[in-house]
């Protein structure tokens, strides 16, 4: 029972997407250094239970277990023959998560970067980043998902590969692309030059926007920047649930659900129209999420003072673009 992304977003001024995959499959017991595409065959109980998670909280649109799930990361556990039937096994798992949610949720095939540095700087040409990416969607296709999900992109070659990966076959598309190096991406793209990307792609996605990257504050600056670039396409919003720190030899992020709540309100405001969230993101902090997004209604567009006063200082003076952060000082951040 496919669920049309495009659809949704013509009835509604909102869509919720998931979390964090990686927090909550380590929380079930995935160990470091394990591929976590390699559950969705040896543990897929545990993979339905993610998926149910963030049904559970109210997410319209949730991520596939297969953001590694390309040639390239697999081979690094010696998977690289089974792209298709590992991510094929990850939609049908979510496939009959969704079918049983008893309202539309669409299903959303994660693909994320290959790992390789793409040429001319590395090895990996943009033909052969492109079948990589056509074998991963056709899997994803296979099993039942209802979109394809580019997500954590930081080169512009690699996410116009995936572009023409997808392209072969016809599906529909989202990207994100994360903005974690003063308000770049690694490769240092901009806000407004991933706005530019997006619509000079010959198969354009339905909608694009900003995940992971440093914390709330500097995704939303990012989100002003994709509105001051004049984007057209529908925005997405996928922070971390805080800052990562260290706590007993783990990774720990302290955004509370009420910061989270906070943040996704500020991210509609800012105007993104699918707003999530990524790491350390649990089904708690969605569930906050949603309640605030239905109870809040809509406000005037923040400025900086406003996002940093309520969710935490930004990370670097500048978003890459030219415009400051506010130079005062700042409230800490809520834990």
């Amino acid at each position: 029972m496919a669920t049309s992304l495009y659809s949704l977003l013509a009835e509604r001024a909102w869509l919720l997407a998931d979390g964090a995959t990686g927090t909550n499959l380590f929380a079930m017991g995935l160990e470091s250094g394990e591929a976590p595409e390699l559950w969705n065959e040896s543990e897929p109980d545990k993979v339905r239970a993610l998926y149910d998670g963030a049904i559970g909280a109210g997410s319209d649109i949730f991520l596939t277990n297969s953001f590694g799930g390309n040639a390239s990361r697999l081979r690094l556990h010696e998977a690289e023959t089974r792209v298709f039937a590992l991510n094929r096994a990850a939609a049908e798992i979510a496939r009959e998560a969704a079918d049983a949610a008893g309202r539309p949720v669409v299903v959303a095939g994660s693909m994320g970067p290959t790992g390789e540095i793409m040429a001319p700087l590395g090895p990996l040409s943009i033909e052969a980043a492109a079948e990589m990416f056509e074998e991963q969607a056709r899997g994803l296709l296979a099993g039942g998902a209802d979109v394809l999900w580019i997500e954590t992109m930081s080169a512009p070659d690699e996410l116009t590969a995936a572009a023409i990966g997808i392209g072969r076959t016809g599906a529909p598309w989202c990207c994100t692309m994360s903005f974690d190096t003063a308000g770049r991406t690694m490769m240092g793209l901009t806000a407004a030059d991933m706005v530019a990307l997006v619509a000079g792609l010959d198969h354009p996605p339905l909608a694009f926007g900003a995940n992971c990257g440093v914390g709330a504050s500097d995704l939303l600056r990012t989100v002003l920047g994709f509105g001051a670039a004049h984007a057209t396409l529908p925005v997405i919003a996928k922070g971390n649930a805080g800052i990562p720190k260290f706590v007993d030899g783990h990774i720990h992020y302290d955004g509370t659900p009420e910061l989270m709540a906070d943040y996704a309100v500020l991210a509609r405001d800012c105007g993104a129209r699918i707003i999530g969230g990524c790491c350390g993101t649990t089904p708690a902090h969605l569930a906050a999420m949603r309640g605030a997004l239905v109870a809040t209604p809509p406000g005037p567009v923040p400025d900086l003072d406003t996002i940093a006063a309520r969710l935490g200082a930004f990370s670097s003076a500048s978003d890459g673009s030219g415009g400051d952060a506010p130079a005062r000082e700042r409230r800490r951040r809520r834990t």
